[in-house]
């Protein structure tokens, strides 16, 4: 019926006619439908552009057509398989060292590249000058990570020192293939010729090297087969290879994560532009009760009457999803530029047509969806209302089955498009879930805020102050919508703040209370007493000496690592059973660990070996094992019966090494092995002082200052941080656009009231005074309420995901509640201004 009404001549002219004098109002609902997909058509075209970069750069990705690497030095057997793979080879060793600047005296762990051949054969290692790339690695020079060359004031022609050999610096890194810029402010990457790699004196037994040999086959032979028909040897040979294809497939699934956030972000914003348009319709429709009421005694049809006002709706919809395709194609290149610094390729910007269909349909729906719920009403207007103005009708709205049945489509579209976006059930329904349970609770609150407002008025407050607080029950009042609008864009913006702040307060957390802040690393058994004493010399404290041995797990229960790995039915994660463990030997607990199953001397109704190991509670669970099965590690070639004495649940985020495996004394002192000493450091000069002392004196041992982790993880956090929030921001401007549309739309509601009560003897100054303190109780309600869900949310976050402990920080829910409010008076006063200054005369004209 009412689709057909749509057709009608007559209902298009009725909607023409009837919005000239309302545009305004519903241009700012449109308005909030433009920013909402404005995001999402910006967002998802990144999303397609980055997906076809993706595979377009595949090989730039990689930098090869194959890559095969091993955490040892290529053996002879080895050495033999990569002869016959055949094509162009190149070769790199990669490890964690320090490096030393003598111009400045400073000192940085960075990751050390030593680098033979051509590679990458596929994009380029860009430099400044260009020719650095190339000039260092046929001559003694080095090239160095731009962000550490800023860091330290470091130039072209400097020196750096790596272990006992110094270099000249004869490039800065400007971009690696397949590697972001965020990458280097983790962990500063600087390249060396691997025929300089001897002079350091950095590669020894026990040292921890990644080893990687790098193909290009310009016979266009399947790559994927070739891996395959030397599965067997890679196994054997403890190998790994990587080709385009898998580096494609991991990037992608790494990559998809980041445009399906963003998206349900964007979405965020459109459903508060949703919001808005529901506020909005609602007082629209309110203040055409009248009208309607004529028209149905005139002869009009219910339908027909609800098809006018649905037409403005979905025109209205259109406009805004219009602009809002426009808005987000130009949004579109700004994205790359924002998320650059974590992005491992150049996107190449084109536009998404299905991004585009997507955003006005989506649109569209979001803006017919939400008007339903106030236009729906309009069925039920009697013409009783020409002449009775109390009529009411007899069914309540809440009781209304249409209302009831909008209010399912849109549960319904949410949860839809949620789910389509994350391409997972759980976490589409968690992120609907979780958006219901906020929206409800905003909702909620401000129900209780009015019923409060309305039962326990304080009548012994000032005049001003209480038809302020009356205001927040009255009719046309925006306490519910604001509430909603504005609590969801701070609950948005201040769970990423409280999250930044959190993982940040963690890092300062454990350099607090006289724990350790640094750590020495790669150290010798020859080494450890003239460490120890030059630690002595700069008045510093050895607290740990912890040795540390490498492993590889053989067998589990008596059936070998490669038996299990190759059963299809198998649970262990693959990399737990292939990986190289660091394990060190002590008959006691530390503070970071909590015994809970077991005893670290095991079980003496245990039979068997009585070589005890001591598992960490993750890695136990994920080999399948518990209290007395039977582990067997391949030492340097000597295999070590064990089982398992205990379970240990381990605090990782205390910054104290910690292991996944703990054995007991009287097993591994003759192993070979390499030590940890852990100390702490009184501020920032002393630790450079240490660091340059140890570089000078022991090149080999790296060093792990907590001051720098803090200062590398702020700056990392920061950049996420602003990032999001530049998504983040559709859904603050879109929030804002509803609190103005509120505001304007209600207009009449407060001219009436104004003019009233200056007809009554109130000032001017009186009645500004009214409206600024409803929007001041609005606006602090609506950002505390949205401070309060993102501390919970922050909790949340730190219990379940980070598993840290969580300390509230008043100072930031103080930060939003101030700037909340003080943006919800600037657009309500503003909006208001002329609304005292009407003559009383002006509204009996407007009502005749």
């Amino acid at each position: 019926m009412i689709g057909l009404n749509l057709f009608d001549s007559w209902v298009w002219k009725m909607a023409w006619r009837d919005s000239r004098f309302s545009r305004k109002r519903l241009f700012l609902s449109m308005a909030c439908i433009t920013f909402g997909v404005a995001a999402l058509v910006a967002i998802t075209s990144f999303s397609e552009n980055l997906q076809q970069t993706i595979d377009q750069q595949s090989k730039i990705l990689l930098g090869a057509d194959l890559v095969i690497r091993s955490r040892r030095p290529f053996r002879n057997e080895s050495e033999v398989l990569l002869t016959s793979i055949g094509g162009e080879r190149a070769r790199q060793a990669s490890f964690a060292s320090m490096v030393y600047f003598p111009k400045s005296g400073s000192t940085r762990l960075a990751r050390i590249r030593a680098l033979e051949g051509d590679f990458p054969f596929y994009g380029d290692l860009e430099t400044d000058p260009e020719e650095g790339a190339e000039s260092f690695r046929s001559g003694s020079g080095a090239i160095v990570d731009e962000s550490l060359m800023l860091q330290f004031d470091v130039h072209v022609g400097d020196p750096i020192k790596i272990g006992a050999h110094t270099f000249r610096i004869t490039g800065k890194i400007k971009k690696i293939p397949g590697e972001s810029v965020a990458i280097g402010l983790l962990q500063p990457r600087v390249y060396i010729p691997m025929g300089s790699l001897g002079a350091t004196k950095l590669v020894r037994k026990g040292s921890i090297v990644t080893y990687r040999a790098f193909f290009k086959f310009d016979d266009g032979r399947d790559v994927e087969a070739l891996i395959q028909s030397i599965k067997p040897q890679l196994r054997e040979y403890g190998l790994r290879a990587t080709t385009v294809q898998q580096r494609k497939r991991r990037l992608g699934r790494i990559m998809e994560n980041l445009p399906r956030f963003l998206n349900l972000v964007g979405f965020l914003a459109l459903l508060l532009g949703g919001v808005g348009v529901a506020s909005a319709i609602h007082v629209y429709v309110r203040q055409k009760i009248t009208t309607v009421a004529v028209l149905r005694c005139v002869g009009a049809k219910a339908g027909r009457i609800f098809a006018v006002y649905l037409v403005q709706s979905m025109v209205m919809g259109l406009l805004g999803s219009i602009l809002g395709v426009l808005a987000g194609v130009g949004v579109q290149r700004w994205l790359p530029r924002v998320l650059a610094d974590f992005l491992p390729m150049e996107i190449v910007v084109t536009v998404s047509w299905s991004a585009v269909l997507m955003g006005l349909a989506v649109g569209l729906a979001v803006a017919l969806l939400f008007a339903l719920l106030p236009l729906i009403s309009l069925k039920r207007v009697s013409p009783l209302l020409t002449l009775r103005s109390s009529f009411e009708n007899s069914l309540p709205s809440f009781m209304d089955p249409p209302r009831i049945i909008v209010l399912l489509l849109i549960a319904i579209g949410i949860g839809a498009f949620a789910v389509f976006q994350t391409q997972n059930w759980n976490q589409g329904l968690g992120f609907t879930a979780g958006l219901v349970l906020a929206a409800g609770l905003l909702i909620g609150l401000a129900r209780v805020l009015i019923l409060v407002a309305r039962k326990f008025f304080p009548q012994s407050w000032p005049y001003v102050w209480r038809q302020g607080l009356a205001n927040l029950y009255r009719p046309n009042n925006q306490t519910s919508v604001l509430m909603l609008s504005l609590g969801l864009g701070t609950f948005l913006i201040m769970t990423l703040h409280f999250s930044q702040r959190m993982l940040l307060d963690q890092v300062v957390w454990t350099a607090g209370g006289g724990r350790p802040n640094m750590v020495l690393f790669d150290v010798q058994p020859q080494q450890r007493k003239g460490l120890a004493d030059l630690l002595a010399s700069h008045k510093v404290p050895l607290l740990q000496e912890i040795p540390i041995v490498t492993m590889r797990l053989l067998s589990v229960n008596g059936r070998s690592t490669q038996e299990i790995r190759s059963d299809p039915k198998s649970d262990i994660p693959r990399w737990v059973l292939r990986r190289e463990y660091r394990s060190t030997y002590r008959n006691h607990l530390v503070e970071t660990e909590r015994l809970i199953a077991g005893s670290l001397n095991g079980s003496p109704n245990l039979e068997g070996s009585p070589n005890w190991v001591s598992l960490e509670k993750g890695i136990a669970e994920d080999l399948m094992v518990g209290v007395g099965d039977e582990l067997v590690f391949d030492i340097s070639g000597v295999p070590l019966r064990t089982r398992v004495g205990s379970i240990r649940q381990v605090n990782w985020q205390r910054f104290q090494p910690n292991f996944f495996i703990v054995f007991a004394e009287g097993l591994l002192e003759k192993a070979p092995q390499f030590f940890v000493q852990v100390t702490r450091i009184a501020n920032g000069e002393a630790s450079a002082g240490l660091q340059r002392a140890v570089v000078q004196n022991f090149p080999n041992v790296s060093a792990i200052d907590l001051s720098l982790v803090l200062t590398t993880v702020d700056a990392v956090l920061k950049r996420v941080y602003f990032a999001i929030r530049f998504v983040a921001l559709f859904s603050i401007i879109t929030g804002l656009l509803v609190l103005a549309s509120s505001v304007l739309t209600s207009r009449y509601q407060r001219f009436r009231e104004s003019v009233l009560l200056r007809t009554l003897g109130a000032t001017r100054a009186q009645v500004r005074n009214i409206m600024l303190i409803e929007y001041l109780f609005l606006g602090g309600v609506a950002s505390l309420a949205g401070s309060l869900l993102a501390l919970g949310a922050s909790w949340g976050l730190a219990h379940f995901v980070f598993e840290v402990v969580y300390v509230p920080r008043g100072e930031g829910v103080l930060i939003a509640v101030v700037a909340v409010i003080g943006l919800t008076l600037l657009i309500g006063m503003l909006n208001s201004r002329r609304i005292c200054d009407r003559p009383p005369l002006e509204v009996l004209r407007y009502e005749n």
